[in-house]
């Protein structure tokens, strides 16, 4: 399987990629497809999917938010402690959040094979009965 080209969203990356050879199309065709209330299971993966990718979005926008707070020319005033604590703690629920949807996701994923495509071909009609010999009767 080839490697996600973003290392902040690879799970999300590794999810969407697993989708798409299961289901031989396209995140963004099947997310379409998705919305028809007879593919409740295609729904659901494509919106764990969405979830993970957007706590792997919180997390990496948290992480430049916690970088910009704790940059080493910048002096940490009273109020510059409460944003640090926020940023941290949301950045452990988005972790949370990644690694249990990436769980329940992959387990499910891990359970599904790609059905083989069925057979375009018609049934070969069924072959005439071969006629029977008529009984004869003597009398």
């Amino acid at each position: 399987m080839p490697q996600p080209d973003d290392p902040a969203h690879a799970v999300s990356q590794i999810i969407a990629q697993r989708i798409e050879a299961l289901y031989g199309q396209p995140l963004a065709e099947l997310e379409a497809l998705a919305d028809v209330p007879e593919s409740t299971l295609l729904a659901a993966l494509t919106g764990n999917h969405s979830a993970l990718a957007f706590a792997e979005g919180n997390i990496a926008f948290q992480l430049e938010r916690l970088r910009e707070l704790t940059a080493p020319e910048r002096e940490i005033g009273q109020f510059d402690a409460g944003h640090i604590l926020d940023c941290a703690r949301r950045i452990a629920e988005s972790v949370a959040t990644r690694d249990a949807y990436a769980k329940s996701t992959g387990a499910v994923l891990g359970g599904l094979r790609r059905a083989t495509a069925p057979d375009t071909q018609p049934p070969a009609p069924p072959a005439p009965a071969a006629p029977t010999a008529a009984a004869s009767h003597t009398r």
